[in-house]
């Protein structure tokens, strides 16, 4: 049996047990719903890791990100845009940490989107950069209903995941994120958002 991984993330496989197996990964397990995403960017796995750890960055790539405030070396307090303009907000609590590995956290008590996961960074086979996996577990607002919601309005994490990585990859490998061009009315929308 080999050793070798390939560079999808446990969610994606077709192995009956991968869910489990993603899970039991996660210190705090919160949430139902299961979102595993990755991406191989051509940088340092130190680069990478160094520029997510400081989490004021990430609403540069993070399109639902409206902010994080950093309350301590392991608290922050995240703004998240949701459905219909509105916003949620909870606080993050690191729950594991290797550096230039892996960041893993649980939203705290009381959350209004109660949430754990971890991102993992890992070098590519072959000096092709690094290998850069998010696994979160969250509870949707509403249940299976605000999920549907969330869907609709481009919101639900799955999908902010995958776009999310493939921006980071974007900053971190040219510098900038890609953008399509807006007219002045599109973009006053998306800073209302």
């Amino acid at each position: 049996m080999s050793d070798i991984r390939d560079d999808a993330p446990l969610t994606t496989s077709k192995n009956r047990t991968a869910v489990d197996e993603a899970s039991a990964i996660l210190v705090e397990p919160k949430g139902d719903a299961l979102v595993g995403r990755t991406v191989t960017i051509n940088r340092p796995r130190a680069e990478l890791y160094a520029f997510w750890r400081d989490f004021t960055n990430l609403p540069t790539f993070m399109d639902n990100v409206a902010r994080v405030n950093v309350l301590d070396e392991h608290r922050s307090h995240w703004v998240v845009k949701a459905p219909a303009g509105k916003t949620v907000e909870w606080d993050a609590i690191i729950t594991e940490e290797k550096e230039g590995e892996l960041i893993a956290w649980a939203s705290a008590e009381g959350a209004s989107v109660p949430n754990s996961g971890r991102i993992d960074f890992r070098d590519a086979q072959g000096y092709r950069g690094t290998i850069v996996t998010a696994t979160i577990l969250y509870d949707p607002p509403a249940g299976v209903v605000g999920r549907m919601v969330a869907k609709l309005f481009q919101r639900e994490p799955a999908i902010q995941a995958r776009r999310d990585l493939r921006r980071f990859k974007q900053l971190m490998e040219a510098g900038e994120v890609a953008t399509a061009a807006r007219n002045p009315a599109q973009h006053q929308q998306q800073q209302e958002e």
